[in-house]
């Protein structure tokens, strides 16, 4: 049985040397086709040295099936490779981040999409065809401020199909009963979109390492509710590029533990934002001290 993202599957991964020149052209000319002048939401792809994704992610977005008016924009955050050029044979607007993080990345997009609706994309990740319609339609619902999805990691020799299966069971069980009371907790930034306005008054955190989007939500629910599509529909597919554990399991393992500490404060609603020493971007030392 085959999947939806098989055929992406075809250059995932491979330099972009090796991606056919009809693939590049068909994925040119479809988003040129889609891009709006008075775009309802914004899609902005940010990517740092992604060469061997980002192609891939750019031609499963090109062929979306979205009856609402959208762009497409990328962020380069001052990439050493040919991510530049591959936004640029695209044919769509990009712009070059040169402070390095998601945070920065992130806001710079923001600063200049147009649409009313912000969507993150990460360029090593690739969303089925109604995954922008269906989160449009959430958005579009009285008093939603912010919309977070669901996602899988592709198998592949080191991962079985079964494995990740029951592993995501686990996972989105976890996150969903944590979505009742904190859902900014159960937020990931590569299935995240939001209102622009509101996010324009709550800007990007910069000092953190990690969870500059479920910053942002719990910024964003004082002007509406954080809500969840849990849709196999609206379900992306992302590689391993942010799991630094030998596993899975050891990340479902450390997870477990790290919440188990405070696993009560899942229960309980909160009006602050804490971040710990550990997931702050230490300043740099300008003093020339060896």
């Amino acid at each position: 049985m085959s999947n939806w993202y098989d055929k992406y599957l075809s250059i995932y991964g491979k330099p972009y040397a090796d991606v056919p020149q009809e693939v590049i052209e068909g994925t040119r000319q479809r988003l040129e086709a889609m891009q709006s002048q008075e775009p309802l939401a914004s899609i902005v792809v940010i990517a740092y040295n992604e060469e061997t994704h980002l192609e891939a992610c750019l031609w499963a977005i090109s062929e979306i099936r979205c009856k609402y008016p959208v762009e497409v924009i990328g962020v380069d955050n001052d990439s050493k490779d040919r991510t530049a050029e591959i936004y640029q044979k695209a044919g769509i607007p990009y712009y070059t981040e040169y402070q390095h993080s998601c945070g920065y990345a992130r806001r710079c997009g923001l600063q200049h999409s147009k649409g009313r609706f912000y969507f993150d994309v990460d360029s090593d990740t690739l969303y089925p065809p109604m995954y922008f319609e269906l989160m449009i339609e959430r958005l579009l619902r009285p008093g939603v401020s912010c919309v977070s999805a669901s996602w899988s990691y592709f198998p592949d020799e080191k991962h079985s199909k079964l494995g990740l299966t029951l592993f995501e069971m686990l996972r989105d069980l976890f996150l969903w009963i944590q979505h009742f009371k904190r859902p900014e907790l159960s937020v990931r930034g590569l299935v995240f979109a939001y209102n622009a306005d509101y996010g324009r008054q709550e800007p990007y955190r910069v000092d953190l390492i990690r969870g500059e989007d479920g910053s942002m939500a719990f910024n964003l629910k004082k002007y509406g509710r954080i809500t969840f599509l849990w849709d196999r529909r609206a379900r992306a597919v992302t590689g391993y590029g942010t799991n630094n554990e030998k596993t899975l399991w050891h990340t479902l393992w450390k997870g477990i533990r790290l919440q188990g500490k405070n696993i009560l404060r899942i229960f309980h609603k909160t009006d602050r934002y804490v971040d710990t020493e550990d997931n702050l971007v230490k300043p740099k030392d300008n003093s020339g001290a060896q």
